[in-house]
């Protein structure tokens, strides 16, 4: 691979047989694997599971968690021309949670001032945006009462590939979630029980929390031929002013920050500045892919992501910031391929329910 193949989407593909995408997560959700991988040494270790995971902490190692909680953000409507619709939530605009930008099916059908039933309440199209997105706006007098009416008429948006049916609203939320506003989970967290969390804490592990919530710039495909071509959408994220004393803290004596899941990831290198965090609450379009510098990230948990995905980009940078392989990742970024590979030969399972990494 040459260093000019980085930026080409093609060059993030690998085969991946159907059986191997995890359709639920692990019983108990801590007996997924965990392959562990030692950047600079060049070692995987594949022999554990994630309730292992203390083995490769630090009692003085900082984690942190995105409490992002899941909203059930699929909605089935109806058109006042009577025709079915669906409305994907994506990004909250208000503080009272009723104003929203979400993804709406059939766009070319639906424009600004259009109505839409869902149940026995009504939504109101304000305007109208690219990519079927539109900004829409509910009919409740608190944000309360409009989170009932979510919890009885939404669905929790999977993605595409769980063909799952089943009630998967607890599934699909990590054990530690409280800020309603996400459309995805973070599922690197996923991993994560009450008994090993304890664990960790018990080892002398600190624990703090940031706050992305997941919309379209997480999960929307890459489509471009050159990966530098591609815009993602902006997303909320909150880092507090003790989780940021907790970083800087931590940075200062030269302890690790482990972030685990991709969007902790990104809100951390967010809020970065000169090797340091300042605390705030900002739309992040952040787009990480080789060649960008983590400022504030020393460890990563991880699942294993789709091919030509944002995500998977993320992780090959990340990879050659450990290995101080900037301006060669090409070398990283075709290990981490190997290492994909040779997992799915192993018929490990991908993906949100799947297993994980721990990259060091």
């Amino acid at each position: 691979m040459k260093h000019d193949d980085l930026y080409k989407l093609s060059s993030y593909h690998y085969d991946l047989p159907q059986e191997n995408i995890a359709q639920s997560p692990a019983d108990p959700r801590d007996s997924s694997r965990l392959l562990v991988w030692d950047v600079r040494a060049d070692k995987v270790s594949r022999e554990n599971f994630f309730r292992d995971l203390t083995k490769f902490l630090r009692p003085d190692d900082l984690l942190i968690l995105n409490d992002t909680k899941v909203i059930p953000a699929r909605l089935m409507g109806v058109r006042e021309s009577g025709g079915a619709c669906e409305i994907f939530l994506l990004k909250n605009l208000t503080s009272d949670f009723l104003t929203w930008e979400a993804l709406v099916r059939p766009a070319r059908k639906i424009h600004a001032g259009a109505v839409i039933k869902v149940g026995e309440n009504f939504l109101r199209v304000m305007s109208e945006k690219p990519e079927g997105i539109r900004e829409v706006t509910f009919d409740f007098d608190s944000r309360e009462a409009f989170m009932n009416f979510l919890e009885v008429s939404g669905h929790v948006p999977l993605p595409p590939y769980i063909k799952n049916t089943g009630d998967m609203r607890e599934a699909y939320q990590t054990v530690f979630a409280r800020n309603d506003g996400s459309v995805a989970a973070p599922t690197a967290s996923l991993h994560f029980t009450p008994r090993l969390l304890d664990e960790v804490r018990d080892m002398g592990v600190k624990i703090a929390y940031v706050t992305l919530h997941v919309g379209l710039g997480t999960f929307r495909p890459v489509k471009v031929s050159d990966i530098r071509d591609h815009d993602i959408h902006s997303e909320h994220c909150e880092l507090s002013p003790e989780t940021a004393n907790l970083i800087n803290e931590q940075k200062t004596r030269g302890g690790r920050v482990i972030a685990s899941g991709t969007t902790a990831a990104r809100t951390l290198e967010s809020f970065g500045c000169d090797g340091a965090v300042k605390p705030g609450i900002i739309d992040t379009s952040l787009y990480i892919y080789p060649g960008y510098k983590f400022q504030i990230v020393d460890a990563l948990i991880t699942n294993f992501h789709l091919p030509e995905s944002s995500l998977i980009m993320l992780v090959a940078s990340f990879a050659a910031n450990r290995a101080g392989y900037v301006g060669r990742e090409e070398e990283i970024l075709s290990r981490l391929l190997n290492i994909y590979e040779d997992c799915a030969r192993d018929h490990w399972r991908f993906f949100s329910f799947g297993d994980a990494m721990f990259i060091e």
